[in-house]
């Protein structure tokens, strides 16, 4: 494949409240808000990509079309960090072996391991277990 002039600059997550959101993240990310600008809160970029929350007049409607995977040497211990943060787990995805949470303002987002892991045929993990 030829390279592409094109790459992705940032991630940009709509908020109602773009400064909680922001400190979630944050938090849970270790990456310190590092700006603001009319409706948008930026946190550190890292690797080259920005993440911003900016802010909407209305909530988070529905599932997520895209959702960040999050992850980390022990899941079982970041789920209760990021539950202490103010996240959740979302119980009804426990069937497909991911650890699903959701965000302040009910944004997606899995908590995978760093090293590998299987998946079955119909694409269930098994880290959970």
């Amino acid at each position: 494949m030829a390279d592409s002039p094109m790459r992705i600059n940032a991630l940009i997550v709509d908020a109602t409240d773009p400064e909680r959101l922001a400190a979630f993240w944050s938090e849970v990310l270790g990456r310190p808000v590092v700006g603001r600008m009319g409706p948008y809160v930026w946190l550190r970029r890292e690797n080259g990509l920005g993440l911003g929350f900016q802010r909407t007049g209305e909530p988070k409607s529905g599932k997520n079309r895209m959702h960040f995977d999050i992850s980390a040497a022990d899941p079982a211990t970041e789920q209760h960090r990021v539950e202490m943060l103010g996240g959740r787990r979302l119980e009804h995805y426990a069937d497909g072996g991911f650890l699903v949470m959701a965000d302040p303002e009910g944004n997606e987002f899995c908590v995978i391991p760093e090293g590998p892991f299987e998946l079955d045929d119909d694409g269930r993990a098994d880290y959970l277990d």
